[in-house]
């Protein structure tokens, strides 16, 4: 308590001294963050991509569904310099078969993040690599895409499988989604599915396997989704630091995906990083006119489990973003003020070092103030109100995961 006091108050005495040499006007402070902006390199760790994403329905320039928050244009107008495009894949049964459709779900996304960077736009975005790629990229002039995969279903039981997501392109693994899998257990079971609260007690000894494959590829490993004693068991079996890629603080607003006060100092230990995450009801109470509104959409969706969504035809997937963005506007709404008190919250507890942002977009994230790419800014707009310097927005957009991404980097090449 005394480290994260301190911390706030270090922010109200620079806003007070700042207030005693004249306080900035909205506009001065407006120019200064974006002079501020300019400057850093802006990563998002966790942007999601419907299946028709490069397609003609979801163009990344030309054409962006309703509902959906992310293109180039407005990459380049919020001066978003980086995204982890997520190759997600709903989980199904656990057979065989199961997971050679995940497989094959996931490689219609690699395809398009690809076509995107590769072919199409290739002038105005490329696929980065290494944190080494980041840099040359943004110094291009160019937006950077990265790849990271939402929920290790996809490499179904098989370790080497990694190996070929790794040659596709991902850089992070988030090792569970909601429900649990073959990797571990996750901080929200499958209720609809008769799950019970463990599976594995944390992490499987398979998920083990996995880390360790990670590690020696050059993987960070993601703990979002993952429940307390797999998160624990997963950065303890890490060789090299992990991320938490769009997680926010149970110290700041205690819900079941948030994470708690042991686990970020675990992570800090670990040299990791959270990505405090943009999304409404991680960041503080949800209002029950949003829950019942959400309830609706899932009845008359006939929306169950995710064998549900994953048999919906393009149109209902269509009608289900649409309504969902319009949930997700219902006011009132979190705002870039919610996600700031997290960021402190995080700050003080782990340091500076060790906190990054991130927005959830596509996925059900986005708050007021932002909400799409577009908005960008004004997080750091709030950032400089509340006292960070440049030095310490540089590390919370992009620093401080791009160092843990290099240290990655240098632990698989340790043992290759």
């Amino acid at each position: 308590m005394k480290q994260r006091g301190g911390w706030t108050g270090a922010i109200l005495m620079a806003g007070l001294f700042a207030g005693a040499a004249g306080a900035d006007t909205e506009a001065d402070l407006l120019e200064r963050s974006r002079a501020i902006h300019d400057r850093v390199i802006a990563i998002d760790t966790h942007v999601d991509i419907p299946p028709d994403f490069g397609t003609e329905a979801y163009d990344p320039v030309r054409a962006k569904p309703p509902g959906q928050q992310v293109d180039l244009p407005g990459m380049e107008q919020g001066g978003l310099d980086a995204a982890f495009f997520i190759v997600f894949v709903m989980q199904r049964e656990r057979s065989e078969s199961g997971y050679a459709r995940a497989i094959a779900d996931a490689f219609v996304k690699y395809a398009a993040i690809r076509k995107m960077t590769d072919v199409d736009y290739s002038d105005r975005i490329g696929l980065a690599l290494t944190a080494a790629d980041v840099r040359r990229i943004h110094a291009e002039g160019r937006r950077v895409a990265l790849i990271g995969i939402e929920n290790g279903f996809s490499i179904g039981r098989h370790v080497n499988l990694l190996d070929v997501h790794f040659a596709a392109g991902a850089r992070y693994l988030g090792l569970v989604h909601n429900g649990h899998n073959d990797i571990g257990d996750s901080a929200v079971p499958n209720v609809a599915l008769g799950e019970p609260r463990a599976e594995h007690g944390g992490l499987s000894e398979f998920g083990r396997a996995v880390i360790r494959r990670a590690n020696e590829l050059g993987i960070m490993v993601d703990i979002s989704h993952a429940s307390e004693a797999t998160t624990m068991d997963a950065i303890e079996a890490s060789g090299a630091p992990v991320i938490a890629s769009h997680s926010a603080t149970k110290g700041a607003f205690a819900h079941a995906r948030n994470l708690s006060d042991e686990a970020l100092l675990a992570m800090r230990d670990n040299g990791g990083v959270v990505q405090i995450v943009a999304f409404d009801s991680y960041l503080r109470e949800t209002p029950p006119e949003k829950i019942a509104a959400m309830g609706a959409l899932y009845r008359d969706m006939s929306l169950r489990n995710a064998g549900d969504f994953a048999r919906m035809s393009p149109e209902q997937r269509e009608n289900y973003y649409s309504r969902l963005s319009e949930i997700t506007r219902m006011p009132p709404r979190a705002s870039v003020k919610h996600l700031a008190d997290h960021i402190d919250y995080a700050v003080g507890l782990i340091g500076i070092d060790h906190v990054g942002i991130s927005s959830d977009f596509n996925g059900g994230g986005g708050i007021e103030g932002w909400d799409n790419a577009g908005e960008t800014l004004n997080v750091t707009v709030e950032l400089v109100r509340r006292g960070y310097s440049e030095e310490q927005i540089a590390k919370l957009w992009g620093g401080n995961l791009l160092r843990v991404m290099e240290a990655v980097e240098s632990v698989a090449a340790d043992q290759g």
